[in-house]
């Protein structure tokens, strides 16, 4: 019994030690006014940006997050179109994507093929790493001129705009909270990716 206390007393010391260290203005900041109705967590991106893709197909932070967010709390991507001349077809694109449900299976060819390749030069080039990706054509093009998609790409651009976002990549939580990614340790990327998590895990809980 004594030791399953002192496990319990260690656990709270150690979420304590783990909270103590974020602070508002240091690792996260929070927004002047509270945005409603976000996504509990939501990384916004873009496919032009190259700090983006060492976020998410390099040091792999955002698969991070999910893995150790608790089962109820939702993670969100948002594509953001005021970067690269296809941005706003990027950004359709990934509502495409979020319909289809293959947000995973087109995000690293199409990081891929915008910034290692760069062979994404028209709308069409976008259709064609889709297809890679195992969509059908045919798919691709009615989800494109759907309601739901366009109600997406919608719902993006108002994200952006509510949450006053100034770049990428950047993390919301519950349309409060903003991650400071300069705040984080960058000691090792190991480490930074852990602390990233953590933080966000903090913010979700914190009333």
């Amino acid at each position: 019994m004594k030791k399953i206390f002192l496990a319990l007393v260690g656990m709270v010391m150690a979420f304590s030690v783990s909270a103590a260290q974020f602070s508002d203005g240091a690792q996260y900041v929070t927004l002047d006014k509270t945005v409603a109705n976000e996504p509990q967590v939501l990384e916004f991106f873009s496919f032009y940006c190259p700090h983006c893709y060492q976020f998410e197909q390099v040091w792999h932070v955002s698969d991070n997050i999910r893995k150790n967010l608790p089962k109820d709390v939702k993670y969100t991507k948002y594509h953001v179109e005021f970067l690269g001349p296809l941005g706003k077809q990027l950004t359709q694109a990934w509502a495409v994507a979020i319909a289809l449900g293959v947000e995973d299976k087109v995000s690293p060819l199409m990081f891929d093929a915008v910034q290692k390749q760069q062979s994404v030069q028209n709308a069409d080039d976008i259709r064609k790493v889709f297809i890679q990706a195992g969509v059908k054509g045919e798919d691709y093009d009615a989800a494109l001129n759907s309601f739901v998609v366009k109600s997406l790409v919608v719902q993006q651009e108002k994200a952006a705009a509510d949450l006053g976002l100034q770049g990428v990549p950047s993390v919301f939580v519950n349309g409060k909270y903003m991650v400071k990614n300069d705040g984080l340790d960058t000691s090792s990327m190991d480490m930074y990716v852990k602390q990233y998590s953590d933080v966000i895990n903090f913010l979700a809980n914190k009333k």
